[in-house]
């Protein structure tokens, strides 16, 4: 071989074990396996069901444990005691927000979910405080979601109880409800404009990014045209993706479990009846009902990590020493299969949130929208699409599967940062 070849990969070999060396010396991070030069501990970790590697990893080396991803270390969060530890007690610390490419390309750093900062915290609080005023405004958001759910009916009873994928429907239900707030005004299911926008939407969430202005603003403030167009797109992935697939997985396991279904429907018939919409009101007095759409979300386990954080100072946490900038991964998936507090963790059972009376059981430990300074904006309003959509279908339609429940496979189709489930199709039969 070229003695010039040689030696520059010789020197490349030890600028990169150079550049490992200095971020694995960093600080004191917890342990953790030890990494490859360059290729950290890739290929110790099933990317296609990361949260069951994290959970052997735990086992040897504690609920707080640092995994490298290349040349950077990050410090795993598992169980529940580590991620409250971490997110609420020292939420300050650690409510930084991890900038992947590509969130810098599409986002800039701007909006709410990527952004860090005086940027993160002034966009949070003016979201908050104008999703506030819509709610009490002419309509309040309750209002504006019980319409949906009526129009959500009706698209669903122009299926005329034919075998139907309902991915479509169930997503433009919540993504209305965002229109609704944010434009003043829903769209109809068949609207080419409503059409354009989720064609859009699901393509790779690029609304937006292609305009350009020569807007002029003041360079100090928080509130340019930008930063508020990826607040607006920030709230269509918070609102609309999210939710939209927990309803598509809810049916799908309710088609599975017929017998909670039932319950479900005679609990509707005794409160609600046949007639008058669902409010949430009625969840107070639907403990059943209630604690399925709990479970749903604790089963489903959307987004298992959750979305990664960085440290934004140098922060002592428990005997370490971990770096500002270090990023974090909070297992959420370790919180909501938790044996300790959900006595059948890998199986779909209501019951966890049920006390032996049959009243609703809070948990601590159902942490689906996070928790800390990073909680989902949208936890309020997911909540209450989640109950008022679902109480809707089955308070007028009967769930047709289109195989014995028994054969109907709940497994995620894809369980990488999101867990989507398989397709399927079912006929909404009315009742």
């Amino acid at each position: 071989m070229d003695p010039t070849v040689v030696l520059v990969l010789c020197l490349s070999c030890l600028l990169l074990f150079s550049l490992w060396k200095q971020s694995h010396g960093r600080g004191n991070l917890p342990p953790g396996p030890t990494p490859l030069p360059v290729l950290g501990n890739i290929l110790q970790i099933d990317f296609k069901d990361m949260s069951t590697s994290l959970t052997k990893l735990s086992k040897v080396y504690g609920p707080v444990f640092t995994l490298y991803f290349g040349i950077k270390p990050t410090v795993v969060m598992h169980g529940y005691e580590a991620v409250k530890e971490a997110l609420v007690d020292l939420g300050e610390e650690f409510s930084g927000r991890a900038q992947l490419p590509v969130n810098v390309k599409i986002n800039k750093g701007l909006g709410i979910i990527a952004s860090n900062g005086k940027t993160w915290k002034d966009t949070r609080r003016f979201s908050l405080m104008t999703l506030r005023n819509f709610g009490m405004g002419k309509r309040s958001i309750e209002e504006r979601v019980q319409e949906e759910a009526s129009c959500l009916a009706e698209e669903l009873r122009k299926t005329s109880a034919s075998p139907c994928d309902p991915t479509f429907i169930l997503g433009a239900a919540p993504c209305n409800v965002i229109c609704s707030v944010i434009f003043q005004d829903r769209f109809d299911y068949r609207d080419p404009t409503f059409l354009k926008l989720m064609e859009k939407f699901n393509e790779n969430f690029r609304i937006g990014n292609t305009l350009i202005f020569q807007e002029k603003h003041n360079p100090q403030s928080e509130f340019t045209i930008d930063n508020l167009l990826v607040t607006v797109f920030d709230l269509f992935v918070a609102g609309t993706e999210t939710t939209s697939t927990t309803l598509r997985y809810g049916l799908l396991l309710l088609l599975k479990y017929p017998e909670v279904t039932a319950k479900v429907q005679e609990e509707i018939e005794r409160v609600i009846g046949r007639h008058r919409s669902p409010c949430m009101q009625d969840r107070s007095r639907m403990p059943y009902t209630d604690a399925v759409v709990h479970e749903i979300q604790r089963y489903i386990d959307l987004i298992p990590n959750g979305v990664p954080r960085v440290t934004t100072r140098d922060v002592k946490f428990r005997n370490y020493l971990i770096p500002k900038g270090t990023r974090i991964l909070p297992s959420l998936s370790s919180v909501l299969h938790d044996r300790n507090e959900f006595s059948n963790p890998e199986q779909f059972d209501p019951g966890h949130f049920l006390d032996n009376s049959g009243n609703f059981k809070k948990s601590e430990y159902f942490l689906p929208f996070s928790t800390g300074k990073r909680v989902c904006v949208g936890e309020a309003l997911a909540r209450m699409e989640l109950f008022l959509f679902l109480t809707t279908i089955l308070q007028k339609f009967t769930l047709k599967p289109q195989v014995e429940p028994n054969d109907i496979d709940t497994t995620p189709h894809i369980s990488g940062f999101n867990h989507i489930p398989p397709f399927y199709k079912l006929s909404f039969i009315p009742v």
